[in-house]
């Protein structure tokens, strides 16, 4: 079984090279313990090149069922029968947004695939406990990551109290905040927010190719 650190891209353990013993504990602190994804998920936003992000989008943790989490924020495998309430709320607002087509299956990796990374401040949880792994020290090292995103001047979409503690980093013109996605908040200015079309026009302004959000 590869190690945490193991299953990162190798351009993000060059960047990160400071805070790998963070994770090094936090993988020990997790040593027998029943959590959520799978270990050879927990680090799937970080199979991706960093040079080639462009886009942040930034949650709280994993989904609290087995059937969900899957280490990239706010998806789902394509196998799931399952979209889970934030996501249908994500998605009702990318429809209304764009005038796409609703998804059929909860996977975001296409996303990734173009440039979004889709990240958790916490990478891991306790099956059924949401926010139940914030003492590990996840944020310690996901804050550095969202750090050294910030510096790359990267477009962020922040949705709910939890990411937007990290809004101070980022340009602007590069920030896109909102409220959280969840049934609980989706009505206090989640609806309408547009984040989508929002930062594809940034995007664009900065001279990059912007994001195809349509999915399957």
């Amino acid at each position: 079984m590869n190690s945490l650190r193991d299953q990162m891209h190798p351009n993000w353990i060059a960047l990160l090279s400071s805070e790998l013993e963070i994770l090094d504990e936090i993988e020990f602190k997790l040593g027998g313990e029943d959590f959520l994804p799978l270990h050879s998920q927990v680090m799937q936003a970080f199979k991706y090149d960093p040079m080639k992000v462009k886009v942040l989008i930034l949650g709280q943790d994993p989904y609290p069922k087995r059937t969900d989490a899957m280490g990239l924020a706010f998806s789902v495998s394509r196998e799931s029968k399952r979209i889970p309430a934030s996501l249908q709320n994500i998605y009702r607002e990318l429809v209304d947004d764009l005038g796409t087509t609703y998804p059929t299956n909860g996977d975001l990796s296409a996303w990734s695939d173009q440039g979004v990374i889709l990240l958790n401040r916490s990478l891991t949880c306790r099956p059924g406990e949401s926010d139940s792994h914030e003492y590990l020290g996840w944020q310690r090292f996901t804050d550095s990551v969202v750090g050294l995103l910030a510096e790359r001047k990267v477009c962020a979409i922040l949705w709910g109290k939890s990411a937007a503690k990290n809004s101070h980093l980022f340009l602007s013109d590069d920030l896109f905040i909102s409220a959280h996605p969840s049934p609980l908040s989706a009505y206090r200015g989640f609806f309408g927010s547009k984040p989508f079309s929002k930062v594809n026009t940034r995007l664009i302004e900065k001279g990059e190719e912007p994001i195809n959000w349509e999915l399957g």
